[in-house]
């Protein structure tokens, strides 16, 4: 067997230690990884603004702590809810409302807002969420017996609502004793005071003041010459897609019975399709 010597043993021992050290001072260090770019920030969902005059309990009102409350804003939040949208309610007085929504600066209106024609030339409405009727408010002794009696009274309504409408043809677009009040409650204090003889406006409004305010002393008259009228949430001419969301919410909280619990909750028994509404 060849032997190694101790030279020859040192020399290759060197050659080897060379090669790893070589070998070692040749490895990459493993490249760090690249910062991956910061997500972005995913778009925040869009919050429709809804306008509503909120005097006119008990579809739309403010509570003690100033928050709007009714049966229409529970209408709309679970329409919204149901429709996968979300909304937020702005106080907007009655007289400049319609032009809030053409200008931008409301995305819908939900203010006991009767569906008319006239309107329906510059909004698009909803299917009707709401049947009513107006009714004509006078004192308990008053001798007032239906609508005609009132052609040459004093008669106050709230400015540029259907009961304004139909008092004004009446009695005349010059007549005055056509009283404007910028809401319902309003005209009501006035006819209590004796300042007006009688108020027309919608049913619900009107059965609300009377059921709560029963120092006044009124009474309620229905009359078959006032014309069945429908409330409907109002969007922008045009805004089909909104007013698709909208439509879509209103079927669904009708089939699921949400419809008919907020119903019972404002008004004391299920939704009766009949006449309707008016402001």
């Amino acid at each position: 067997m060849p032997t190694i010597t101790t030279r020859k043993f040192i020399q290759t021992t060197g050659i080897v230690l060379a090669g790893l050290v070589l070998a070692a001072c040749s490895k990459q260090e493993p490249a760090a990884p690249a910062a991956s770019a910061p997500a972005a920030a995913p778009a925040a969902a869009k919050v429709y603004v809804v306008g509503t005059d909120a005097a006119y309990a008990p579809f739309e009102s403010q509570n003690e702590k100033g928050e709007i409350v009714g049966f229409d804003i529970d209408v709309v939040k679970a329409v919204a809810q149901k429709a996968g949208i979300e909304v937020k309610f702005l106080n907007t007085p009655w007289e400049g409302i319609f032009n809030s929504v053409a200008q931008g600066d409301r995305d819908l209106l939900v203010s006991s807002i009767t569906i008319t024609p006239e309107r329906q030339q510059t909004l698009d409405f909803s299917a009707p969420y709401f049947d009513a009727q107006q009714l004509i408010a006078v004192k308990s002794d008053s001798k007032i017996a239906k609508f005609d009696d009132l052609k040459k009274l004093k008669v106050g309504v709230q400015n540029g609502t259907t009961g304004d409408e139909v008092i004004t043809k009446l009695q005349g677009k010059d007549s005055p004793n056509v009283k404007r009040f910028e809401s319902t409650p309003l005209a009501l204090k006035e006819m209590e005071s004796g300042g007006v003889d009688a108020v027309v406006a919608d049913n619900g409004v009107v059965v609300h003041y009377v059921n709560n305010n029963p120092n006044s002393k009124f009474k309620t008259l229905a009359d078959s010459s006032f014309a069945a009228e429908q409330y409907g949430i109002a969007v922008k001419k045009g805004n089909t897609e909104l007013l698709a969301k909208i439509n879509q919410g209103l079927a669904g909280i009708r089939e699921d019975g949400t419809y008919a619990r907020i119903y019972a909750q404002y008004f004391g028994s299920a939704p009766v399709p009949a006449a309707a509404a008016s402001k």
